[in-house]
């Protein structure tokens, strides 16, 4: 395409976002609600994972050795939890350490048992991925002097399905939205067709061809999605910014931490400056083919 071509259809695609009014200020509302409820669920959906990455990455195996194994029968077993393809990481623990870490935790009570300690020496295991923890607590489970293989199977299974539904579920209303703002995006170009249809028909009749008439239609609807994101992307970051300026301090030192505002939020602005550009283009599209299938 020439420049000079190029330039009669951004042209013409910015006069007619001006002539009409309120059909623009339709799209551009459609495109903006849109984005706005993708943008907030798209922010909760990742603070969400974040959390869920972080839980996952505090769930372990505690392999208690049984008290008739002896040094060497320690080690044999260390090394075949090491052998596991799942594993990660393998921290040994000693049973003076896991009495301590009982006192510290219960209170000064089970002093009692620093003389006669009846706790097992541990192996505290984490797998290469959280969600292999099931399978290879499983096979330690059937390895000699294994007397005991604790990693909250109930609330890991639990865990793992909420956040693979969770995940299911974001994913699936997101797309629901996005196609939502395709149709709306796409109605309202196609409102706009119909009021210039005499003049796209005056056109056919001189011998424009069809990709000559499309181009200021793409353009028009590139410009209304865009401008549509511009008040998602000013609103959530200023949402955010605040948000995370207050959430941040107080869940210093605690597990739960929501995603730092540079660059999560450059990344979600930008991906919604993109999403509403190809929404607007795509319903310019969908609008325009058919009207000139007719």
């Amino acid at each position: 395409m020439k420049l000079r071509t190029l330039g009669r259809h951004t042209r013409e695609s910015l006069k007619s976002i001006g002539r009409n009014g309120w059909m623009t200020f339709a799209s551009v509302g459609a495109v903006t609600v849109t984005l706005i409820l993708v943008g907030v669920f798209f922010i909760i959906m990742m603070n969400l994972n974040r959390v869920a990455e972080t839980i996952e990455e505090d769930v372990e195996i505690r392999v208690h050795i049984d008290t008739t194994a002896n040094d060497d029968q320690q080690q044999e077993l260390r090394k075949k939890v090491e052998a596991l393809p799942e594993v990660g990481d393998i921290r040994y623990s000693s049973k003076e350490e896991e009495l301590q870490i009982l006192i510290k935790n219960l209170g000064e009570s089970y002093k009692l048992f620093e003389q006669d300690n009846p706790l097992n020496d541990v192996l505290v295991v984490k797998t290469k991925d959280p969600e292999d923890t099931m399978k290879a607590a499983e096979k330690i489970k059937k390895m000699d002097f294994a007397y005991k293989v604790q990693y909250g199977q109930e609330s890991v299974e639990k865990l793992f399905k909420f956040i693979a539904a969770s995940r299911n579920v974001g994913l699936a209303l997101i797309a629901g939205l996005f196609f939502t703002a395709v149709f709306l995006i796409s109605n309202t170009i196609k409102i706009t067709i119909i009021a210039r249809r005499r003049e796209i028909q005056i056109m056919r009749l001189v011998g424009a061809t069809n990709a000559f008439i499309r181009w200021p239609f793409f353009l028009e609807g590139l410009w209304l999605g865009v401008l549509g994101s511009i008040v998602p992307v000013t609103l959530l970051s200023i949402a955010y910014y605040q948000a995370y300026s207050y959430l941040d301090p107080l869940l210093e030192g605690h597990f739960i931490q929501i995603l730092p505002f540079d660059p999560f939020m450059y990344q979600v602005s930008g991906l919604l400056i993109l999403m509403g550009a190809f929404i607007g283009i795509w319903g310019s599209m969908m609008s325009v083919r058919k009207f000139l299938r007719v």
